[in-house]
Order: C-alpha cells, then sequence, then structure tokens
C-alpha cells in the first residue's frame, strides 16, 4: 500500500524504516506511537493548563515586587487571554499547514522561553509583554496537541484518549493553586513562572524523539490573510468587550461599541470566509449538525461553569477566610472528580457514543449548579465537597464527549482549525459567564445591600459609602471598621456584607444552572465523528 494512501479504516500509512517504525533504519516503533505521543502532548499541556491557575496567586506578590497598580495586574491576565483568544483558530490553521509536530514543538520552546523571560523581566510592562507571547505560543499548544491526537489514535479509541488528556488538564489546574502558593511562599514569585522551562525541556526531548508528522493529502497550502486579520479583529474586541464591561458597565458607549465592532466584523469575516479559496476557518464545517452543536455546548458548558466557578474563590477566600492554598485543597473534590471521570468518561463514550452521557453529564451539572446555589457562609465542608464533587461528575465527560465531537467531525486536514475552536469556544464562554453572570451578581447586591443593612438596625450610608460598600460586597470583602466601632456594630456590617453577596452568588449558580439545563437539550444533537482518526499521509 501506498503511503499516500487516505485512510478509510483508521490505519495510519506505514512510514519509512523497518517494521514502518517511521525512524529510519531503527525498530524502535517510538515514532507516532499513540500512547507516547499522548503523553509527549500531556506534559506539554501541562505547563498552560498549570499557568491558567498558577498565576493568580503570584499577581499578589507581583504587585507588591514591582509597585503595580491594580489596572497592570489585571493585564498580566488579560493580555494573556487575549492573545489565547485571538490566536487559537489561526494557531490551527498553522497546524494543518505546516505540520501539528512541528506547531507543537515552537509552542512547546516559545512558552517555556517567554515564561523564563517574564521570571527575569524585572518591571510590570515587560511582565505584562512577554505574558502576552506567552498567550501566542499557548495559542499553538493547544491546537496541536488536539490535531496530534486526532492524527494518532483509530476512531474508536480517540474518546479514551481525550479522556486522559481531559485528566492531565483537570489535574494541572487543580494543582496551580497549591503549587503557586507553596512557591510564591517559599521561593518567589518568579519561580512560579520558571518552573515551566523544565517542563518545556521534558515536553521538547519526547517530542523530538516521540512527535510523528501526521499531514492530510489535502492539507491547505495558502493563508487566508483577510480572514485572519477579520477573525482576529472581531474576537479581539468581542473578548475586550467582555473583559471590561464590568469596569464600563454594559451600557456605556465603549462597550456597546467595542460589541458592535466585534459584530460588524465577525459578519465580514463570515462572508469573506464564504467566497475565500482556502478559507481560514471554512464554514462547510457548520453544515455537520453534531459539530456545531458540540461548539455550542462548550460555550455554554464554560458559560455556566467558569463563570459560577469564578465566584467561588471569593466565597472560600473572602467569606470563610481561607488563605489561596488552603481554597485549592478544598476545590479538590471538584478537580479529583475531574481527573477520575475524564478517562472513564472517554471509555463509556467510546462505547454508547457521545449523546446519552453528554445530556447525562449536563443534567447533572445542572443539579449540582442548583445545588451550589443553595450554599450559605457557614456551609460545612461536606456540603461543599457535595457540590464540587458532583460538579466535576458532570463536567469531566463534557470536556471529553464536546472535544472529540467537534474535532472528530472535522475532516482531518482542519483538525487543527477544529482543535482552535474547540479552545476558542471555551475561551469566549468562559468570558461571557464570568461578565454575565458577574453582572447579575452586582444587580443582585445592589438591591438586596440596602435592604439587609437598613433591617440590620446600621446607621444609614452616604451614597458614597454605599457604593464603595456594594463593590466590596461583590467580592465577599468587609471593609475594615474605623477605629473605636463597637464589636456588634462590626459584626452586623460583616453579616449583611456576606449575606448580600452569598444572595447574588446563589442567584448567579441559578442562572448558570438554567444554562446547563440548556446545554443538556443541545447535547441531543451531538453524534460520534463520522471519520475516522488516523493520519493520511505521513511526511
Amino acid at each position: 500500500m501506498s503511503s499516500q494512501t487516505s485512510i478509510v479504516k483508521g490505519q495510519a500509512a506505514e512510514p519509512p524504516g523497518p517494521q514502518g517504525t517511521g525512524i529510519p533504519g531503527t525498530g524502535s516503533g517510538l515514532r507516532g506511537h499513540p500512547w507516547l505521543t499522548l503523553v509527549t502532548v500531556a506534559i506539554g499541556i501541562t505547563m498552560v493548563a498549570l499557568d491558567g491557575t498558577i498565576v493568580a496567586i503570584a499577581n499578589p506578590a507581583i504587585q507588591q515586587d514591582l509597585g503595580a497598580s491594580l489596572a497592570d495586574v489585571q493585564w498580566i491576565t488579560n493580555g494573556y487571554l487575549l492573545a489565547l483568544a485571538v490566536a487559537l483558530i489561526t494557531a490551527g490553521k498553522l497546524g494543518d499547514r505546516f505540520g501539528h509536530r512541528q506547531t507543537f514543538l515552537v509552542g512547546v520552546v516559545g512558552f517555556a522561553a517567554s515564561s523564563g523571560a517574564i521570571g527575569m523581566g524585572g518591571s510590570v510592562s515587560l511582565v505584562v509583554a512577554f505574558r502576552v507571547l506567552q498567550g501566542l505560543f499557548g495559542a499553538l499548544l493547544m491546537p496541536a496537541a488536539l490535531g496530534l491526537l486526532r492524527a494518532s489514535f483509530p476512531a474508536e479509541k480517540l474518546n479514551a484518549a481525550i479522556g486522559i488528556w481531559g485528566a492531565v488538564i483537570g489535574a494541572s489546574t487543580a494543582a496551580g493553586p497549591i503549587v503557586g502558593g507553596l512557591l510564591v511562599e517559599h521561593v518567589s514569585w518568579e519561580s512560579v513562572f520558571f518552573i515551566n522551562i523544565p517542563v518545556g525541556l521534558v515536553a521538547l526531548a519526547m517530542g523530538l524523539l516521540i512527535l510523528r508528522d501526521h499531514r492530510a493529502r489535502n492539507a491547505p497550502r495558502s493563508f487566508d490573510v483577510p480572514g485572519i486579520v477579520l477573525l482576529s479583529v472581531a474576537m479581539f474586541c468581542l473578548i475586550w468587550a467582555l473583559i471590561k464591561a464590568p469596569a464600563w458597565g454594559w451600557g456605556d458607549t465603549a462597550t456597546l461599541g467595542f460589541l458592535a465592532a466585534a459584530l460588524v466584523t465577525f459578519l465580514l469575516f463570515g462572508i469573506w470566509e464564504a467566497k475565500a479559496a482556502e478559507p481560514l476557518l471554512p464554514l462547510s464545517m457548520f453544515r455537520s449538525v453534531p459539530l456545531t452543536a458540540g461548539t455550542v455546548l462548550m460555550v455554554l458548558m464554560a458559560f455556566g461553569f467558569m463563570g459560577g466557578i469564578f465566584f467561588v474563590t471569593f466565597y472560600l477566600q473572602n467569606v470563610h477566610g481561607m488563605t489561596p492554598v488552603d481554597s485549592g485543597v478544598r476545590l479538590l473534590p471538584l478537580t479529583a472528580m475531574m481527573i477520575v471521570a475524564s478517562p472513564l468518561a472517554g471509555g463509556v463514550i467510546s462505547k454508547v457514543g457521545p449523546r446519552v452521557p453528554l445530556v447525562t453529564a449536563m443534567i447533572i451539572a445542572a443539579v449540582a449548579m442548583f445545588g451550589l446555589s443553595s450554599l450559605e457562609t457557614d456551609s460545612s465542608f461536606a456540603v461543599t465537597s457535595l457540590w464540587f464533587a458532583l460538579l466535576g461528575l458532570g463536567l469531566a465527560p463534557v470536556m471529553v464527549g464536546a472535544t472529540e465531537v467537534i474535532v472528530g467531525n472535522a475532516p482531518l486536514e482542519h483538525a487543527g482549525v477544529a482543535g482552535g475552536l474547540q479552545q476558542a469556544a471555551m475561551q469566549v464562554g468562559g468570558s461571557l459567564g464570568t461578565a454575565v453572570l458577574g453582572v447579575v451578581m452586582a444587580s443582585r447586591v445592589d438591591t438586596v445591600l440596602p435592604e439587609k443593612w437598613a433591617d440590620s438596625k446600621l446607621p444609614p450610608l452616604a451614597p458614597g459609602q454605599e457604593d464603595q460598600l456594594k463593590s466590596a460586597a461583590e467580592v465577599g470583602v468587609t471593609p475594615p471598621s474605623p477605629q473605636g466601632t463597637p464589636e456588634q456594630i462590626a459584626a452586623a456590617v460583616k453579616d449583611v456584607v456576606h449575606d448580600s453577596f452569598m444572595s447574588g452568588m446563589g442567584l448567579a449558580f441559578t442562572c448558570a444552572g438554567i444554562v446547563a439545563v440548556l446545554a443538556a437539550g443541545v447535547a441531543f444533537f451531538t453524534k460520534r465523528g463520522s471519520t475516522d482518526a488516523g493520519p493520511s499521509v505521513h511526511v
């Protein structure tokens, strides 16, 4: 059989070398081995997943050490997220064009190098600049990893591979607050970034030895530059509006302007893609109902999960008074369940298909979110652990199944774009959920706090004081009482603030639960990828 034979039954074309090992002149069988490929990409993805939570722990230390303002610290996070979200689909296209192996290795080297540069930056402007660069290289890594899995595993084993991949992401995300807290406390904030260097070196060494260059026979040979520009501008305007809306206000001219610009640019992008010879994001992909449903499901899942869980950290640290490390430990039932359930979900989905597991999982997630809406200021560890564990049990199959539905239903030549689409859907959904549920929280606090203040018979607040108190209550923070304030008054203020926060968080999780129910309906339209996995051409 020729090495140019396209996949018909999910079998990879035989590479050169004895026994088809893929390493000329050897019989090691390492090059292109599916499970070793999974281990390699998992190590690389560990850096990105760990970075998603570990940096938040370091931000206060960075602010103090570099004399940064609050806006500067926000840019450390926002710059990274903007670069990541804007570049994901384009990065996936690069993998489809030049090979996912090359793209992955460039992403690993760039992410590790920019991490080291952040640690040696010495000023907040350099930290922000290198964080943007880090986000761009992170965008190369994520779609390339999924593209490599898509090309390395036959259809019947792809879910299991993505399940393990999801477990690694869950474990890395869970470890972030704990590892970050320990490093900041006992070493330095710079070590939070330096830790990526040894991880990157291991991923690079294994990648050079193990990863195999898979490219579809009809892989794209040119770039849709106007499409890249239009999509990048549209994604930037959308994510920027969602990031800034809480500060600007949803009715502010700037917010509405960026949202309008995003809408217009997305429309122009769609018009251009419909006529482009080799479009960046082929609109024909969305003729697949399962792929479209998987993308919408990913957006809704991220909306409910990331939007709701955003408030949990404030609940644990500001209401319960936990340290960042302690709050990370308190969240372990959630992440531990995701770690355990992800590979199990992959096996179940491989046997019965994605539809029933995804519908069931989103219903479980909805129950957990409704349960979290009932938390109180003094809820016990057992109660929070129950709802966190149930949420993890519901989310794991969705992370695995929706990813496989998107990537598995895309043609092999667009595997990288599909991987970028999956990640972009998560970024948009998470940003949208955080912004919208933040508005829900703020609106609820604005309504409830004055009522609770009056019910507690506390002295009337001046207009400026009331606004400051509302802002603090939105994150569960009790402002320090003036010196000489009676303990009874201070305790009453604390109760009002915490009760107002809990009311807002409860409503936010109720909304997240409703979104999860809608997502369960969308999951009815998913099905297993119709195109076999496996490479069509070995280059």
